[in-house]
């Protein structure tokens, strides 16, 4: 069984949020903010055009200017996930060669949607993607969007491929997740924790980073919690999650994890609240609630 060389894909990975005006447009200054924020608090990666950077809602020339704008803050000292949130196989090549001038070290892709989607028609979608990737693949399970988990035996099946690097799990399910870290994938595929309540207990049991887009709200506790991981400091991992489990709060505020990070970001003067769907974005009312929350987290 080969070992794969993914030695850099690991650690704390945030999805950044795209910063858009209340008419939708994009504020690339907002993004570069942001980009500088994440950068300098100790990240090892950036997800770019991903879930919470509202992808599916994106332009090809969109994540082009993004991708640009976090390569130019980053200069090379974090590696870039290049997302392809597309619903077919084909969009997913289309999108790829379009944006193969980006460079980027990974590329992302879920599962297709809309349509259901078998075990093996998953497998074959992620086989033509990895074969046509100009670099490592990311497999990107998140059923909750997608409406098509992977099943393990998949990712197993997948994990064998020779262009496939590991998987982000966003499924919240830490019994399948907890199987795949501790089983038998070949050495070097990378497993990724997508879901900020299980990024203790995942680090915990051996994961090799975390994804998070609640990071875009406050990254110190996600790199605390990675730093005290790699030392073996269990307690000091546990209070963090707990840190996190506390900033959560803005999302239980208004039920979206997007809308929430945003909202964050704003409110530090590094983002804006608006999504793309305007009336998906925290009202007046809420915004002040999360300032409380954020308030009381922050210990003032």
């Amino acid at each position: 069984m080969p070992t794969k060389n993914n030695e850099q894909l690991k650690g704390v990975i945030p999805a950044i949020i795209t910063p858009m005006n209340e008419k939708g447009k994009i504020d690339y200054g907002l993004l570069e903010k942001q980009a500088v924020y994440l950068s300098e608090g100790g990240v090892h990666g950036f997800f770019v055009g991903g879930t919470t950077a509202e992808g599916a809602y994106l332009s090809t020339d969109e994540k082009r200017e993004l991708f640009k704008v976090v390569r130019g803050v980053t200069e090379g000292k974090q590696f870039l996930c290049a997302a392809y949130i597309q619903p077919s196989t084909a969009a997913v090549l289309e999108q790829m060669r379009a944006l193969e001038a980006s460079e980027p070290d990974y590329v992302v892709a879920v599962t297709p949607y809309y349509l259901s989607m078998r075990q093996e028609d998953i497998l074959e979608h992620y086989r033509r993607v990895a074969a046509a990737a100009p670099a490592p693949l990311i497999v990107y399970n998140i059923p909750g969007n997608t409406h098509n988990p992977i099943a393990l035996e998949t990712v197993l099946e997948l994990a064998e491929e020779e262009n496939i690097a590991g998987i982000k799990d966003s499924t919240g399910n830490f019994i399948g997740f907890s199987r795949g870290v501790l089983g038998s994938s070949p050495a070097g595929f990378v497993w990724i924790q997508g879901e900020d309540y299980l990024d203790g207990p995942s680090l915990m049991i051996g994961c090799h980073g975390i994804v998070t887009g609640l990071g875009n709200a406050r990254i110190e506790p996600y790199v605390q919690i990675y730093r005290a991981a790699r030392e073996g400091d269990w307690q000091t991992v546990r209070e963090c999650q707990a840190r996190i489990n506390e900033l959560y709060g803005i999302i239980r505020l208004c039920g979206n994890p997007i809308a929430a990070a945003k909202a964050a970001a704003e409110l530090a003067g590094r983002g804006s609240r608006w999504m793309r769907q305007k009336t998906q974005s925290l009202t007046d009312e809420q915004m002040k609630e999360a300032a409380k929350i954020l308030q009381a987290f922050d210990g003032g």
